[in-house]
């Protein structure tokens, strides 16, 4: 019987075939500790997983990587997902890997995710919901273990930023069966007391069962009905929790929940500053308008002043005065004129100087002017009037 004699490659592809039909490897759970990890330029994540006895190789390509919600790191134990397979072109046998927990973290996880749907579908995250961090808080809450390291960064930072700021420690158990319920009644009492503008809850890093009291739905419920805004400092960066979700704001670590909610003293005070210059030059702009407005209406009550009115009365009363005196003398004179003319014509007429041209007038007793012969009475006196004086008698008729 001749036995075919086979390439390479045909072996490493029949391997293949073989194991990539295979109902277990092609849908494997694999428990170990990362070794040898990179992180390819390309987005692909390779590394080995071993045990006390054995390794072997895995890839996560950057489809599936950019999907991790875990920090990668050397000497890290956990459970991969995906199937087994050959690279032909060296014949090495790798897990192609779809799914990467910490170990012990697959049921957490599931019960996070449920957890985290249930809410989200309550409007718990809404953006709507949450309320805003105070600017420029007087006095901030927290509620975390007073032993741990939180605390003392949240002092740390607190004191560094701004000297004006008072922290206010209720202390509380952060790990630990139940440590969720101190959580609670940490925020309930400073709800109830409503003595600080903040408060802030959290603690420093750890494994998801040790940061699982942050993601209990009881918490979660008192977080969304507090009336004073929280931020939720809980872990490492890479770290989330249900606290995180439903908080008014998330903060990566417990410094960074201080930095967020400590204004930088010089800052306020810098702000303080152009305030003042602002209100001194909006205070300065106003009372120029005031003075502009006071000076607008005393020029009009000038204009309208009584006294002015009387003035310019006084001014059209000399006015009307010049003008009658005016008119009156225009009138006098030419009255005067015309008395004069007049007078001319009168003394024309006058009988006193005809008299002094030698006539006379005879008048009767009853002062009638004799005109004619006729009217004669030589019975009578007659008063014969000359230039120089009268005489009265009687006529002696010649016969």
């Amino acid at each position: 019987m001749n036995i075919k004699i086979l390439s390479v490659s045909e072996v490493n592809n029949y391997i293949k075939r073989i194991v990539d039909n295979d109902f277990i490897l092609s849908n494997l759970s694999v428990k170990g500790e990362i070794s040898n990890l990179k992180f390819h330029s390309s987005g692909h994540i390779y590394f080995s997983l071993k045990d006390s006895k054995s390794k072997i190789n895995c890839i996560m390509f950057k489809s599936r990587a950019v999907k991790l919600k875990i920090e990668l790191k050397e000497g890290l134990e956990v459970i991969i997902k995906g199937n087994a397979s050959i690279y032909p072109a060296t014949g090495n046998m790798q897990i192609y890997c779809d799914k990467i927990t910490r170990e012990g973290e697959g049921e957490l996880f599931y019960k996070f995710e449920e957890l985290k749907k249930k809410l989200e579908e309550k409007g718990y995250f809404d953006v709507s919901a949450k309320k805003d961090i105070p600017k420029y808080p007087r006095r901030i809450g927290v509620v975390t273990s007073p032993t741990g390291a939180a605390i003392r960064d949240i002092i740390f930072v607190t004191t560094r930023r701004n000297s004006l700021v008072d922290l206010v420690l209720y202390p509380a158990k952060v790990q630990g069966i139940f440590a969720y319920k101190e959580i609670i009644d940490g925020i309930e009492y400073f709800n109830k007391k409503n003595n600080v503008d903040l408060i802030i809850i959290g603690r420093g890093g750890g494994s998801i069962e040790e940061l699982w009291n942050f993601n209990e739905e009881e918490l979660a419920k008192t977080i969304y009905s507090s009336e004073i805004p929280i931020i939720s400092a809980v872990g490492h960066e890479t770290d989330f929790t249900i606290s995180d979700f439903v908080s008014d704001l998330r903060a990566a670590t417990p410094s960074q929940g201080a930095e967020i909610g400590v204004p930088l003293e010089s800052e306020m005070r810098r702000n303080i500053d152009e305030l003042l210059k602002s209100i001194y030059a909006l205070v300065n702009d106003k009372l120029l308008l005031c003075k502009n407005e006071i000076n607008s209406l005393d020029r009009i009550l000038n204009l309208n002043s009584p006294m002015n009115k009387i003035k310019n009365s006084y001014i059209e009363c000399d006015t009307l005065k010049n003008k009658l005196d005016w008119l009156i003398k225009g009138r006098l004179e030419k009255e005067k004129e015309k008395a004069i003319n007049l007078n001319g014509i009168l003394m024309a007429h006058n009988p006193i100087n005809v008299l002094k041209r030698g006539y006379t007038i005879i008048e009767d007793e009853k002062n009638n002017i004799i005109k004619s012969k006729k009217n004669m009475d030589f019975n009578k006196d007659i008063k014969i009037t000359f230039k120089d004086g009268s005489i009265v008698g009687k006529f002696m008729q010649n016969k």
